[in-house]
């Protein structure tokens, strides 16, 4: 399942790092593992909260855990900072949580990005965190509530958030 991804290449400027930036939101929004790992080399190097792991086979394999426990999940990124092929970015995505009663919760966190020549994702680095929504997580003041996935650039995230 081949998908299109645009060729942006490093070094990066404002512009191509926010549209790196966009690009890798939309595969993740898919929630669909193999066309998101068509982003990373075939030995991209990841850890993601306390999971350490490389290679297309064990992101697939993360992937498809982390989506069968976050259900309608939804994702904003957004560039803070980049320098030659590295780009920062801040992220927040909402979910329910399987593993916990359904109850609805935000992810808030910061991700660093390492780029072939080719602009290929070789290292992923994420540290997050997670909130409930609501009380007891009932979703109550949701920001993505009712949105497709190609409409969470129009929210405005509060101050304190950020």
């Amino acid at each position: 399942m081949a998908v299109n991804i645009p060729r942006i290449v490093p070094p990066f400027t404002q512009a191509t790092a926010r549209q790196k930036s966009k690009t890798i939101q939309g595969l993740w929004n898919t929630r669909d593992p193999l066309k998101v790992v068509q982003g990373f080399t075939p030995n991209s190097v990841w850890r993601n909260r306390t999971h350490f792991f490389s290679g297309h086979k064990s992101i697939v394999e993360f992937l498809q855990q982390k989506w069968a426990r976050e259900q309608s999940y939804i994702l904003r990124k957004e560039p803070f900072t980049f320098r030659d092929n590295k780009i920062a970015s801040q992220f927040w995505y909402e979910y329910q949580d399987a593993q916990d009663a359904m109850k609805w919760k935000r992810c808030y966190g910061i991700e660093q990005w390492t780029f072939d020549p080719e602009g290929i994702m070789e290292k992923r680095m994420m540290s997050g965190n997670d909130v409930l929504i609501g009380e007891d997580g009932n979703g109550k003041g949701r920001w993505f509530e009712g949105l497709n996935p190609d409409e969470v650039d129009g929210v405005v995230i509060p101050e304190g958030h950020y």
